[in-house]
Protein backbone atom coordinates (compact mmCIF):
# COMPACT_ATOMS: atom_id res chain seq x y z
CA UNK A 1 0.00 0.00 0.00
CA UNK A 2 0.91 3.49 -0.64
CA UNK A 3 1.02 5.67 2.65
CA UNK A 4 2.22 9.75 2.55
CA UNK A 5 3.56 11.46 6.03
CA UNK A 6 1.77 14.94 6.00
CA UNK A 7 4.20 16.78 7.97
CA UNK A 8 3.04 21.12 8.81
CA UNK A 9 6.03 23.16 9.61
CA UNK A 10 6.84 26.48 10.74
CA UNK A 11 10.66 28.05 11.57
CA UNK A 12 11.69 24.22 12.80
CA UNK A 13 14.68 23.08 9.99
CA UNK A 14 16.70 20.73 12.70
CA UNK A 15 13.37 19.24 13.97
CA UNK A 16 12.05 18.54 10.50
CA UNK A 17 15.78 17.19 9.84
CA UNK A 18 16.03 14.78 12.46
CA UNK A 19 12.60 13.98 12.41
CA UNK A 20 12.70 12.68 8.32
CA UNK A 21 15.82 10.80 9.58
CA UNK A 22 14.10 8.88 11.91
CA UNK A 23 11.03 8.04 9.98
CA UNK A 24 13.39 6.37 7.76
CA UNK A 25 15.07 4.29 10.29
CA UNK A 26 11.25 3.51 11.83
CA UNK A 27 10.13 2.35 8.39
CA UNK A 28 13.62 0.22 7.22
CA UNK A 29 11.37 -2.79 7.64
CA UNK A 30 8.16 -2.10 6.11
CA UNK A 31 7.11 -3.44 2.77
CA UNK A 32 4.75 -0.26 1.85
CA UNK A 33 5.77 2.57 -0.35
CA UNK A 34 5.89 5.59 1.97
CA UNK A 35 6.60 9.53 0.99
CA UNK A 36 6.33 12.83 3.04
CA UNK A 37 4.57 16.08 2.21
CA UNK A 38 5.95 19.00 4.27
CA UNK A 39 3.58 22.01 3.98
CA UNK A 40 5.94 24.78 5.41
CA UNK A 41 3.27 27.56 6.29
CA UNK A 42 5.76 30.54 5.15
CA UNK A 43 8.51 30.23 7.48
CA UNK A 44 10.55 33.03 7.77
CA UNK A 45 14.45 30.92 7.85
CA UNK A 46 15.45 28.66 5.08
CA UNK A 47 13.49 25.29 5.63
CA UNK A 48 15.06 22.81 3.01
CA UNK A 49 18.01 21.25 4.04
CA UNK A 50 20.44 18.31 3.22
CA UNK A 51 18.92 14.92 4.42
CA UNK A 52 21.36 11.84 3.90
CA UNK A 53 19.55 8.96 5.40
CA UNK A 54 16.36 9.04 3.16
CA UNK A 55 17.02 5.65 1.56
CA UNK A 56 13.76 3.82 2.44
CA UNK A 57 11.45 7.07 1.51
CA UNK A 58 10.15 6.74 -1.69
CA UNK A 59 9.83 10.67 -2.46
CA UNK A 60 9.94 14.16 -0.45
CA UNK A 61 8.33 17.18 -1.23
CA UNK A 62 8.53 20.51 0.68
CA UNK A 63 5.35 22.56 -0.08
CA UNK A 64 5.87 26.26 0.39
CA UNK A 65 3.53 28.78 1.28
CA UNK A 66 3.02 32.45 0.47
CA UNK A 67 1.38 32.89 3.57
CA UNK A 68 1.36 31.75 7.11
CA UNK A 69 -2.09 30.42 7.70
CA UNK A 70 -1.60 28.09 11.00
CA UNK A 71 -1.24 24.81 11.78
CA UNK A 72 -4.62 23.42 11.12
CA UNK A 73 -4.99 25.28 7.94
CA UNK A 74 -1.90 23.65 7.12
CA UNK A 75 -2.89 20.36 7.56
CA UNK A 76 -6.08 21.12 5.95
CA UNK A 77 -4.25 22.33 2.60
CA UNK A 78 -1.60 19.58 3.12
CA UNK A 79 -4.54 17.15 2.85
CA UNK A 80 -6.22 18.90 -0.15
CA UNK A 81 -2.78 18.97 -2.17
CA UNK A 82 -2.46 15.02 -1.51
CA UNK A 83 -5.84 14.23 -2.61
CA UNK A 84 -5.22 16.33 -5.79
CA UNK A 85 -1.60 15.43 -6.27
CA UNK A 86 -0.72 12.04 -4.94
CA UNK A 87 -1.53 8.09 -5.26
CA UNK A 88 -2.38 7.31 -1.88
CA UNK A 89 -4.07 4.93 0.66
CA UNK A 90 -3.26 6.17 3.78
CA UNK A 91 -2.22 9.80 4.80
CA UNK A 92 -0.34 10.06 8.44
CA UNK A 93 -0.61 13.99 9.72
CA UNK A 94 2.41 14.02 12.22
CA UNK A 95 4.08 17.21 13.95
CA UNK A 96 7.15 18.10 12.88
CA UNK A 97 8.89 19.09 16.13
CA UNK A 98 9.04 15.21 17.69
CA UNK A 99 6.13 15.31 20.01
CA UNK A 100 4.38 12.97 17.51
CA UNK A 101 6.86 10.39 18.01
CA UNK A 102 7.86 8.27 14.37
CA UNK A 103 8.09 4.59 16.23
CA UNK A 104 4.52 4.67 16.63
CA UNK A 105 3.99 4.94 12.56
CA UNK A 106 4.51 1.21 12.07
CA UNK A 107 1.96 0.51 14.53
CA UNK A 108 -0.21 2.71 12.46
CA UNK A 109 0.83 1.09 9.40
CA UNK A 110 0.55 -2.43 10.89
CA UNK A 111 -3.56 -1.75 11.85
CA UNK A 112 -4.28 -0.05 8.91
CA UNK A 113 -3.47 -2.99 6.71
CA UNK A 114 -6.41 -4.50 8.35
CA UNK A 115 -8.78 -1.50 9.15
CA UNK A 116 -10.03 -1.29 5.70
CA UNK A 117 -11.94 1.69 4.69
CA UNK A 118 -11.81 2.54 9.01
CA UNK A 119 -9.08 5.44 9.75
CA UNK A 120 -7.23 5.24 13.14
CA UNK A 121 -6.19 7.58 15.54
CA UNK A 122 -3.53 8.11 18.23
CA UNK A 123 -5.38 8.50 22.05
CA UNK A 124 -2.72 10.14 24.16
CA UNK A 125 -2.27 8.07 27.22
CA UNK A 126 0.87 10.10 28.38
CA UNK A 127 2.21 13.42 27.76
CA UNK A 128 5.82 15.34 28.48
CA UNK A 129 4.45 18.39 29.27
CA UNK A 130 4.78 20.29 32.64
CA UNK A 131 2.13 20.03 35.51
CA UNK A 132 0.33 23.06 34.96
CA UNK A 133 0.16 22.47 31.21
CA UNK A 134 -1.42 19.09 31.99
CA UNK A 135 -3.79 20.46 34.23
CA UNK A 136 -5.08 22.76 31.96
CA UNK A 137 -5.01 19.93 29.12
CA UNK A 138 -7.29 18.04 31.73
CA UNK A 139 -9.53 20.65 31.50
CA UNK A 140 -9.32 21.15 28.35
CA UNK A 141 -10.81 18.07 27.60
CA UNK A 142 -13.48 18.05 30.55
CA UNK A 143 -14.77 21.33 28.51
CA UNK A 144 -15.10 19.98 25.53
CA UNK A 145 -17.01 16.75 26.68
CA UNK A 146 -19.21 19.10 28.85
CA UNK A 147 -20.30 21.58 26.14
CA UNK A 148 -20.06 19.44 23.57
CA UNK A 149 -20.96 15.65 24.34
CA UNK A 150 -17.59 14.40 22.84
CA UNK A 151 -14.60 12.88 23.88
CA UNK A 152 -11.75 14.06 21.70
CA UNK A 153 -8.51 12.42 23.20
CA UNK A 154 -6.54 12.58 19.90
CA UNK A 155 -4.42 15.57 18.17
CA UNK A 156 -3.05 15.29 14.29
CA UNK A 157 -1.00 12.22 14.58
CA UNK A 158 -3.57 9.97 13.24
CA UNK A 159 -3.51 7.40 9.94
CA UNK A 160 -6.39 8.49 7.27
CA UNK A 161 -7.93 6.67 4.99
CA UNK A 162 -8.45 8.19 1.74
CA UNK A 163 -12.34 8.09 2.31
CA UNK A 164 -11.62 9.78 5.48
CA UNK A 165 -9.58 12.41 3.60
CA UNK A 166 -12.30 13.15 0.92
CA UNK A 167 -14.89 13.74 3.50
CA UNK A 168 -12.85 15.84 5.65
CA UNK A 169 -11.99 17.71 2.44
CA UNK A 170 -16.23 18.39 2.07
CA UNK A 171 -16.33 19.60 6.29
CA UNK A 172 -15.63 23.18 6.01
CA UNK A 173 -14.89 22.96 9.83
CA UNK A 174 -11.55 20.83 9.03
CA UNK A 175 -10.24 24.34 7.73
CA UNK A 176 -10.55 25.29 11.46
CA UNK A 177 -9.91 22.37 13.78
CA UNK A 178 -8.64 18.78 12.23
CA UNK A 179 -9.01 16.56 15.47
CA UNK A 180 -13.32 18.35 16.01
CA UNK A 181 -13.66 17.72 12.07
CA UNK A 182 -12.26 14.25 11.55
CA UNK A 183 -14.65 13.57 15.00
CA UNK A 184 -17.72 15.34 13.78
CA UNK A 185 -17.04 13.17 10.05
CA UNK A 186 -16.08 9.68 10.96
CA UNK A 187 -18.18 8.38 13.63
CA UNK A 188 -16.31 4.88 14.03
CA UNK A 189 -12.67 5.63 14.07
CA UNK A 190 -9.81 2.88 15.39
CA UNK A 191 -8.27 4.22 18.59
CA UNK A 192 -4.75 2.63 19.24
CA UNK A 193 -2.56 4.40 22.15
CA UNK A 194 -0.17 6.86 21.75
CA UNK A 195 2.70 8.66 23.61
CA UNK A 196 3.12 12.28 23.54
CA UNK A 197 7.07 12.87 22.83
CA UNK A 198 9.55 15.57 23.72
CA UNK A 199 10.37 18.07 21.48
CA UNK A 200 13.60 17.63 19.56
CA UNK A 201 14.87 21.29 20.08
CA UNK A 202 13.47 24.25 22.06
CA UNK A 203 10.26 24.76 24.31
CA UNK A 204 6.98 24.05 23.41
CA UNK A 205 5.42 25.99 20.84
CA UNK A 206 1.54 25.25 22.49
CA UNK A 207 1.29 28.32 24.95
CA UNK A 208 -1.73 28.70 27.90
CA UNK A 209 -3.13 30.76 25.13
CA UNK A 210 -2.90 28.45 22.09
CA UNK A 211 -4.08 25.99 24.19
CA UNK A 212 -7.21 28.14 24.72
CA UNK A 213 -7.67 29.29 21.39
CA UNK A 214 -7.09 25.42 20.54
CA UNK A 215 -10.04 24.18 23.14
CA UNK A 216 -12.42 26.82 22.08
CA UNK A 217 -11.77 25.76 18.17
CA UNK A 218 -12.56 22.11 18.82
CA UNK A 219 -16.17 23.54 20.60
CA UNK A 220 -16.68 25.81 17.90
CA UNK A 221 -17.55 22.73 15.70
CA UNK A 222 -19.83 21.74 18.22
CA UNK A 223 -21.70 24.87 18.54
CA UNK A 224 -24.97 24.04 17.72
CA UNK A 225 -25.31 21.50 20.93
CA UNK A 226 -23.21 23.96 23.00
CA UNK A 227 -25.65 26.47 22.22
CA UNK A 228 -28.03 24.38 23.10
CA UNK A 229 -26.71 22.83 26.87
CA UNK A 230 -25.42 26.27 27.42
CA UNK A 231 -29.21 27.23 27.04
CA UNK A 232 -30.10 25.03 29.41
CA UNK A 233 -27.23 25.69 31.94
CA UNK A 234 -28.06 29.86 32.17
CA UNK A 235 -32.09 28.88 32.61
CA UNK A 236 -30.58 25.69 35.86
CA UNK A 237 -28.31 28.35 36.93
CA UNK A 238 -30.85 31.43 37.47
CA UNK A 239 -33.43 29.19 39.21
CA UNK A 240 -30.54 28.06 41.53
CA UNK A 241 -29.33 31.61 42.50
CA UNK A 242 -32.14 33.81 42.15
CA UNK A 243 -32.22 34.19 45.71
CA UNK A 244 -28.70 34.58 46.08
CA UNK A 245 -28.00 37.34 43.32
CA UNK A 246 -24.52 38.91 43.75
CA UNK A 247 -21.77 40.02 41.26
CA UNK A 248 -19.36 36.95 42.39
CA UNK A 249 -22.23 34.21 41.86
CA UNK A 250 -22.97 35.97 38.04
CA UNK A 251 -19.42 35.37 37.48
CA UNK A 252 -20.29 31.92 35.62
CA UNK A 253 -23.04 33.11 33.43
CA UNK A 254 -20.47 35.77 32.94
CA UNK A 255 -17.63 33.30 31.29
CA UNK A 256 -20.09 31.17 29.91
CA UNK A 257 -21.22 34.81 27.62
CA UNK A 258 -17.62 35.30 26.77
CA UNK A 259 -16.82 31.57 25.45
CA UNK A 260 -20.10 31.64 23.50
CA UNK A 261 -18.74 34.81 21.89
CA UNK A 262 -15.62 33.74 20.94
CA UNK A 263 -16.44 30.28 19.64
CA UNK A 264 -19.53 31.99 17.67
CA UNK A 265 -15.95 34.29 16.54
CA UNK A 266 -14.04 31.10 15.80
CA UNK A 267 -16.42 29.47 13.63
CA UNK A 268 -16.34 32.19 11.28
CA UNK A 269 -12.80 31.07 10.58
CA UNK A 270 -15.06 27.71 8.68
CA UNK A 271 -14.85 29.20 4.98
CA UNK A 272 -15.70 26.29 2.27
CA UNK A 273 -14.25 28.86 -0.19
CA UNK A 274 -11.22 29.73 1.28
CA UNK A 275 -10.49 25.49 1.62
CA UNK A 276 -11.24 24.98 -1.39
CA UNK A 277 -8.59 27.48 -2.90
CA UNK A 278 -5.98 26.98 -0.60
CA UNK A 279 -3.53 25.93 -3.02
CA UNK A 280 -3.65 28.75 -4.72
CA UNK A 281 -1.54 29.50 -1.74
CA UNK A 282 1.43 28.00 -2.70
CA UNK A 283 4.71 29.31 -3.87
CA UNK A 284 6.94 26.70 -5.39
CA UNK A 285 7.44 23.39 -4.24
CA UNK A 286 11.18 21.52 -3.33
CA UNK A 287 11.33 17.90 -4.62
CA UNK A 288 14.17 16.36 -2.07
CA UNK A 289 13.73 12.86 -3.85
Amino acid sequence: MKYVILIPIYNDRESLKLLIENINHEINDLNHEISIVVINDASSQQIVDTYPNIENINSIEIVNMKENRGHARCIASGLKYILEKKDFDFVIPMDGDGEDRPEEIKNFIQLSERSGEKSIVGERIKRSEGLFFQLCYQFHKFLTLAFTGQSIKFGNFTCLSKSTVKKLLEEKATWNSFSASLKKTEKDLIITPSIRGKRYFGPSQMSFFNLLKHSLSIISVFRKTVLIRSALFIIFYILLIKSYASVITSLPLVLLLVMIYSISSLALRENIEEFNNSLTNIHDIDKIK
